[in-house]
């Protein structure tokens, strides 16, 4: 996995659009319309940081993956990890994507939630 891949991959899901609200170095992947879409992505160069669902998940990435998870700078302690594409099977983070992905959904007014994010499970 690299970071054009995810990138890729975060941006095909329903609805999902980027954003940079941090500037040019702080890509996110977004859902939900304009200003109210939430966060499901960010991008780095050697990581993806993902909504794991809480703290405990989040833990768990870390004691499978010490060398390729970490908990992010301000919102880890909500249960955000990056997570390395080197470390990292494809396939499991691939599912992380879309787990962090439809949780945000999830906590959209369902006005807001994209047509097919459902069809994912």
């Amino acid at each position: 996995m690299d970071a054009a891949t995810m990138r890729d991959f975060c941006l095909g899901l329903p609805g999902a659009w980027p954003d940079s609200p941090w500037g040019e170095d702080h890509d996110v992947a977004k859902v939900g319309p304009g200003e109210r879409g939430k966060i499901f992505a960010f991008f780095r160069a050697d990581a993806v940081g993902v909504k794991c669902g809480s703290r405990e998940v989040a833990d768990e990435w870390l004691a499978r993956y010490p060398e390729g998870a970490t908990v992010m700078a301000y919102i880890g302690r909500n249960g955000w990890n990056n997570l390395s594409y080197d470390a990292i099977p494809d396939d499991e983070l691939l599912d992380a994507v879309q787990t962090s992905y439809s949780l945000v959904v999830e906590g959209l007014p369902k006005k807001l939630r994209p047509e097919g994010w459902d069809a994912l499970d």
